[in-house]
């Protein structure tokens, strides 16, 4: 499937706009959900053993409460996005339009 240039152009664009989005926004702040998510899946990574149980309810009461989690981007990656997004616009203006 070939990609036209109104294709590379939304897509330019789109990525664009996040590395924007990266340059305003200096941190994330997780919800109580996504930050145990994260914690069972740094548990997991760091080899201990999570209680493994079909119950739902069992799980979320056996695990620790988790207070929120802050991530906070690398400065540059703000930078590079937008670069790759106006490389994509760019390319996209170069290519033949799509009806000629």
């Amino acid at each position: 499937m070939d990609l036209n240039r109104n294709q590379y152009f939304m897509a330019g664009l789109v990525v664009f706009l996040l590395g924007l989005q990266l340059r305003w926004v200096d941190s994330f702040v997780l919800n109580e959900r996504t930050s145990q998510f994260v914690a069972q899946r740094i548990q997991q990574i760091k080899g201990q053993q999570i209680a493994s149980t079909s119950d739902a309810s069992t799980l979320l009461a056996t695990q620790p409460t988790v207070t929120r989690q802050r991530i906070q981007r690398p400065r540059w990656l703000g930078y590079s996005v937008i670069s790759i997004g106006g490389v994509l616009i760019l390319y996209s203006l170069a290519l033949k339009k799509p009806g000629g």
